[in-house]
């Protein structure tokens, strides 16, 4: 089945660029040059993908990112940034995109981010079917919901980033196995991220002052002095 991407970018030559190469990749390209137009055809349904440039007319990429989020099903977003706006690229992926590219960038990188995301769709799509019962794990009080992607401590709700949520998905699903920050990135990112293993650090750092009663001493995600890190047995 051909997958949908929907492409909100109000600068036509970025725009055509981006819609030139998800098209060569196989995929069906959908075009808005408006906020409140791309969400309105996100609304429609049958969206597999949303690439989202943040300052838009009409709308802006937050607001839709935040709207994309908040409903139910989970869609990547890849967002498109300009290299001044650190703090709404950060602000993005505290409210779920999943990954940015920073303008101006390569066709290259562009397809990699792209079949990144899908890759990581794919596995966790897979892991779903073939086994039911992992849909759902949970350790003492901390409980991940893997099809609403979720994650609960004592019941109540903690707000994660797409990406802090697939390395905790991928820690809870291994406990015990030690994994390398090399391995981490290859296995969560499906790249090598910009940044390289000191991003891994930081995620880690971060999703462990979401759920740890005591992050300098963490009960869940622990770290094996030389090696990498662990989800506790």
């Amino acid at each position: 089945m051909t997958r949908n991407v929907l492409i909100i970018e109000d600068n036509p030559g970025i725009g055509e660029l981006v819609r030139m190469h998800v098209a060569e990749l196989g995929m069906n390209p959908i075009l808005c040059e408006r906020g409140d137009t791309g969400l309105a055809r996100f609304r429609e349904g049958g969206i597999d993908l949303v690439i989202l440039d943040l300052m838009l007319p009409g709308l802006d990429g937050l607001s839709i990112c935040r709207e994309i989020r908040s409903g139910p099903g989970y869609v990547p977003v890849l967002m498109l940034t300009a290299k001044s706006t650190e703090l709404d690229r950060v602000l993005g992926l505290e409210i779920g995109a999943d990954d940015y590219l920073t303008k101006p960038f390569s066709v290259a990188e562009l397809s990699a981010r792209v079949k990144a995301l899908f890759r990581r769709v794919d596995a966790m799509a897979s892991a779903a079917v073939a086994e039911p019962s992992r849909q759902e794990l949970i350790s003492d009080e901390l409980r991940i919901d893997s099809l609403r992607r979720r994650v609960f401590i004592k019941d109540q709700p903690v707000e994660l980033t797409a990406r802090e949520f697939d390395l905790l998905w991928h820690f809870a699903t291994h406990p015990g196995q030690v994994f390398s920050r090399a391995q981490l990135l290859d296995t969560v990112w499906g790249y090598s991220h910009e940044g390289y293993e000191h991003t891994v650090n930081t995620h880690i750092n971060r999703l462990r002052g979401k759920i740890e009663t005591d992050p300098a001493n963490p009960a869940f995600i622990q770290t094996v002095w030389g090696v990498g890190y662990r989800f506790r047995e």
